[in-house]
């Protein structure tokens, strides 16, 4: 991702989200997920940056990156911090208040970021094609 000019991470190929959408929601949603985990509501700031997730607008590849790293880095101390012994408890999603455990937020935190990580890679290889091979 580092090496994407600012153009193409804001790129949308084929109508596909851009690698600057799944870089914010996956930092975004992971810590949404471990908020809920940590049994706690979501912040107003962070509804205002749910709401900001669809559209990132032009954003430079080291400021995604550094964004990416601060949001695994408090994933992790948070992973770290977590007692074993809370995984079975019982927590809430959203206004719904959908029922899940700690165990089930961090399980889907991790595969919810994996999937991204994964389209992440899969939409820069696109945008990087040689216009030679866009129709290939």
């Amino acid at each position: 991702m580092a090496e994407l000019s600012a153009d193409e991470i804001g790129q949308a190929p084929g109508g596909a989200a851009s690698v600057g959408f799944h870089v914010v929601h996956m930092v975004g949603s992971t810590e949404r997920l471990l908020t809920y985990a940590r049994g706690e509501s979501l912040s107003e700031a962070q509804r205002a940056r749910l709401s900001a997730e669809r559209n990132p607008g032009r954003v430079e590849a080291a400021s995604l990156v550094g964004a990416l790293r601060a949001g695994i880095d408090a994933a992790l101390m948070q992973l770290a911090q977590t007692r074993p012994g809370i995984l079975q408890e019982a927590r809430t999603v959203g206004r719904a208040a959908l029922p899940t455990t700690v165990l089930g937020l961090l399980f889907h935190a991790a595969e919810h970021a994996q999937r991204h990580a994964g389209q992440i890679i899969t939409t820069a290889k696109v945008v990087r094609l040689p216009a030679s091979e866009e129709g290939a």
